[in-house]
């Protein structure tokens, strides 16, 4: 019940972006301003608040967190070779398929929805999450959108620039924080804070307002995308934490390994199929779906698993 009012109120954000894009008021310009700071400033420090809780994990916990983690991604690499085929993808899109399949929202989204769930302290185990992540994403995920030779070269010379982003930086100070047991001043905790509850405002907002871009009826359309959809959103979290459960009986990992696999299509695919000369409207459309989609399927696949 948490979960589906903790969706309604992501829901609701959505669509106060999607109207302030139709009255103007968010511009795309805007849009890429609020993306900056969200990336830049509000998500790292999210990020952070997960060392400065009370609550303490054991190490083995975190190792556990590691190892799952690395199985999921394994899983969902080879997941991502299967699934065009069997869809039947068109040439020209199955790499942007390969990409929707194996990276969620986790940053905008997972990360949110995790600290509601299950308070900050969780964020610990998410932040295990993002660093393979950030790493796939510029080396596996430019290589399955990229088309051209010469871009691929180009992906490959600067993905290991992007590979350390602040993202990546923010999950391993995190961690380092939190294993050292380093003291955070008060006035630092509250910064951090204050700038962290600005995430899934400003997140689900940007969100929101790329909707507003997009022919809404033209989603449900498209058969293939819908049946991905349901594959991506209800049938691999479902399968993946049945799976988890069967090696660990801590709630809150299932709970977060649950959100990790349930979250739709992350909006960097999009911005990598633009970019490299993908298929950016296939990619458009698929965070788009899955991102409506979600706000349903995510606590009906917290009512079936969890």
């Amino acid at each position: 019940m948490l979960l589906l009012q903790q969706m309604i109120v992501l829901f609701f954000l959505m669509g106060i972006g999607y109207f302030c894009y139709r009255k103007a008021i968010i511009t795309d310009e805007v849009s890429k301003k609020l993306s900056a700071i969200v990336v830049n400033i509000a998500n790292p420090a999210l990020i952070l608040t997960g060392c400065m809780g009370e609550d303490r994990i054991q190490g083995k916990e975190l190792l556990l967190t590691g190892a799952i983690m690395l199985a999921m991604y394994a899983a969902l690499l080879i997941l991502a070779e299967l699934l065009p085929r069997l869809l039947r993808v068109e040439k020209k899109s199955v790499g942007t398929y390969k990409a929707m399949t194996v990276f969620s929202n986790i940053g905008f989204m997972g990360f949110p929805v995790i600290s509601a769930l299950y308070g900050s302290g969780a964020l610990l185990y998410a932040a295990l999450f993002m660093i393979p992540y950030n790493i796939l994403i510029y080396t596996y995920g430019i290589g399955a959108i990229t088309t051209g030779k010469e871009k691929e070269t180009e992906s490959k010379q600067s993905s290991l620039g992007r590979i350390l982003n602040i993202g990546v930086i923010a999950c391993i100070i995190t961690i380092a924080i939190y294993l050292a047991g380093i003291p955070i001043p008060g006035f630092v905790k509250t910064t951090v804070t204050h700038l962290s509850n600005l995430t899934a405002p400003l997140s689900m907002m940007v969100i929101g307002a790329s909707l507003a871009t997009i022919d809404l009826k033209k989603l449900f359309t498209d058969g293939r995308l819908i049946i991905f959809s349901i594959i991506k959103l209800v049938v691999i979290p479902v399968i993946g934490i049945l799976i988890v459960r069967q090696f660990v009986d801590n709630p809150v990992i299932c709970g977060v390994c649950m959100v990790m696999l349930a979250t739709p299509v992350g909006s960097m695919t999009a911005m990598l199929a633009q970019q490299y000369d993908g298929d950016y409207e296939m990619a458009s459309k698929g965070v788009a779906l899955t991102t409506v989609l979600s706000v349903a399927t995510m606590p009906l696949v917290a009512a079936l698993v969890m």
